[in-house]
């Protein structure tokens, strides 16, 4: 099994991150969020330097129970282990990453409503895995900048986006003389003219404060690091914990930041910094 560790030892060790160079023959015209789910996918699945597809492919089945597209959340899903949410970012100076109709997770639930069937499938019997978030800086086609931290570490429990969510819908509901529609959308009202053929879909775009911001106050401007908090860090395979701080120009300091649902309290992390910046 793979995990994040792995991959970010993999990562490091590459020479070279022009990520459309790799990718060019395997995505479609100038799509980069494509090229770095493809670029991180090949980080988890020890894939770099396979180069037929068929190989390829032969080793993402044994690393992942699941690979979506970029429309269906998570991106990837390894077998027995955590799951991976992509955002690729090719702003200057970007402050914050959108999320459209999700609002951010702290882990991925199998009853979440937002996931394909395929997806609560994948596994038998799982109902919730931890979530990476890999947020990636793309500009001139070079990955420039590229940062990994847990859910828990950076979204605060369901209930507190729910809250805002559901007050909305309840609001938009109680307003007269409209005829609602059953809606996984914060609302849809169906027949709005007098031929009843245009209906009106009113969606939540969700958007967060990109972690380069959010976790400035550790990580003194790095441009290439993991945040991993000591619980979750002391669960990974011992060869693998070995193997990254054993790793040349892998620093791995401790910190402590702020917790997601409540900033009174704080968490132990593990700071990981892994590449110099291009």
């Amino acid at each position: 099994m793979s995990n994040l560790l792995e991959a970010i030892v993999r990562i490091h060790k590459l020479k070279d991150l022009a990520i459309e160079e790799h990718y060019k023959s395997r995505i479609r015209a100038n799509n980069m969020g494509e090229a770095l789910e493809k670029f991180l996918t090949d980080a988890f699945a020890n894939t770099f330097d396979i180069k037929n597809e068929e190989q390829r492919n032969i080793k993402y089945s044994e690393i992942f129970s699941y690979i979506a597209n970029q429309n269906n959340p998570p991106d990837a899903i390894i077998k027995g282990g955590d799951a991976i949410e992509v955002k690729k970012v090719e702003s200057k100076n970007p402050k914050s990453i959108p999320l459209n109709s999700s609002y951010p997770k702290n882990k991925l639930f199998a009853d979440s409503p937002m996931i394909t069937e395929e997806c609560r499938k994948c596994e038998e019997g799982w109902k919730e895995k931890d979530i990476i978030y890999a947020v990636g800086i793309i500009r001139d086609k070079y990955l420039k900048a590229l940062c990994f931290v847990y859910g828990e570490d950076y979204a605060a429990n369901p209930e507190i986006y729910e809250r805002i969510k559901n007050a909305i819908k309840s609001g938009i509901s109680e307003i007269p003389n409209i005829k609602f529609s059953k809606t996984t959308e914060l609302s849809r009202v169906n027949r709005v003219d007098p031929l009843g053929i245009t209906y009106l879909r009113v969606r939540g775009m969700w958007g967060i404060d990109i972690p380069f911001e959010v976790f400035k106050y550790i990580t003194n401007g790095q441009k290439f690091f993991a945040i991993i908090n000591n619980k979750k860090y002391n669960t990974f395979p011992k060869q693998s914990i070995e193997l990254i701080e054993k790793t040349k120009g892998i620093v791995i300091t401790d910190h402590k930041i702020k917790d997601s649902n409540n900033p009174a309290k704080l968490k132990d992390i593990k700071l990981i910094s892994f590449k110099e910046i291009i």
